[in-house]
């Protein structure tokens, strides 16, 4: 689409299962952008700002010239559903208007989000197209979400995941393997279990937590008491994760790049097989195929 004249402040992120999406870049950075493991929305130029719907709508006029059987919309950047109920109406409207065949739109979100949002407006952003959006839970752990600041804790992010369930938009959550360190690995694995068999929601990935920045920024919320986690760590605090998952028809997905081991099922009837899998790459080293350091990557 390098053709197309799109005002993309750089760098702009998107989920992998969006690579056939047009990037709809509705606002530039993210509105909280306080986490200590996240270096996206870092650099000078992505101070959080939306876009003017007038700029929005000019882009889509465009694409549709030039891409008219267009159908998946992301709507970046970190937070797009930080936007009004007001905005993200008029957005999905001017994507209807111009793309009458649209399938899908998404975005990012953070918990917080959805706080001022009811769930009879998140119903009508469903009927307008937005059909799901990749929740940045990281933890269900009170714990590690201080030590991370990530401004949420387990019951702000669960009634922000059962509000999208009631209003119809499926979640996709992001968990962050080894976030909490070896001292918090076992509570971190379980307490986020717990806030996804609470919430049930459509879709579960992780990610491993990793700072090619470096990581000075990150211990300072742990006082000096984060001792990262090895590879068999890591294998470890996931096993324990899975196990202490009851979803009921949940897809799960552990192959982000960032991953040294891929597992992909459906929760809960591949629970037991990916377990036996982790248990082979943890009992049997080279049993199972992984994925090396270079090849590894946000």
């Amino acid at each position: 689409m390098q053709y197309l004249d799109m005002d993309y402040i750089e760098p702009v992120f998107r989920p992998p299962s969006e690579a056939r999406s047009l990037i709809l870049q509705v606002s530039n950075g993210c509105s909280y952008n306080k986490c200590t493991f996240c270096e996206m929305y870092t650099a000078p130029q992505k101070k959080f700002k939306p876009k003017p719907i007038s700029k929005v709508e000019e882009e889509l006029k465009q694409v549709a010239l030039n891409m008219p059987g267009m159908s998946r919309f992301f709507l970046a950047d970190g937070d797009a559903m930080t936007l009004s109920f007001r905005r993200l109406k008029e957005i999905l409207e001017c994507i209807n208007k111009y793309f009458p065949n649209r399938e899908r739109v998404t975005a990012y979100c953070l918990p917080r989000n959805i706080k001022n949002k009811t769930v009879e407006e998140l119903a009508e952003l469903r009927a307008l197209g937005l059909a799901m959006v990749y929740v940045g839970c990281e933890s269900g752990d009170d714990k590690v979400l201080e030590c991370v600041q990530k401004g949420e804790t387990f019951e702000t992010s669960k009634d922000a995941l059962l509000k999208l369930k009631a209003a119809g938009i499926k979640s996709s959550v992001m968990i962050l393997n080894g976030l909490g360190g070896r001292k918090f690995s076992e509570q971190h694995a379980i307490n986020t279990a717990k806030l996804m068999n609470d919430t049930q929601p459509e879709y579960v990935s992780t990610l491993v937590v990793s700072f090619p920045m470096g990581d000075e920024r990150f211990r300072k919320g742990f006082n000096g008491d984060y001792e990262p986690l090895q590879q068999s760590d890591l294998f470890q605090e996931i096993r324990t994760l899975i196990s202490n998952l009851e979803l009921n028809n949940t897809v799960f997905r552990s192959d982000h790049a960032s991953n040294y081991l891929v597992l992909k099922g459906d929760l809960g009837k591949d629970k037991q097989a990916m377990l036996d899998k982790i248990d082979l790459a943890l009992n049997k080293p080279g049993a199972i195929p992984l994925r090396q350091e270079w090849q590894r990557g946000l």
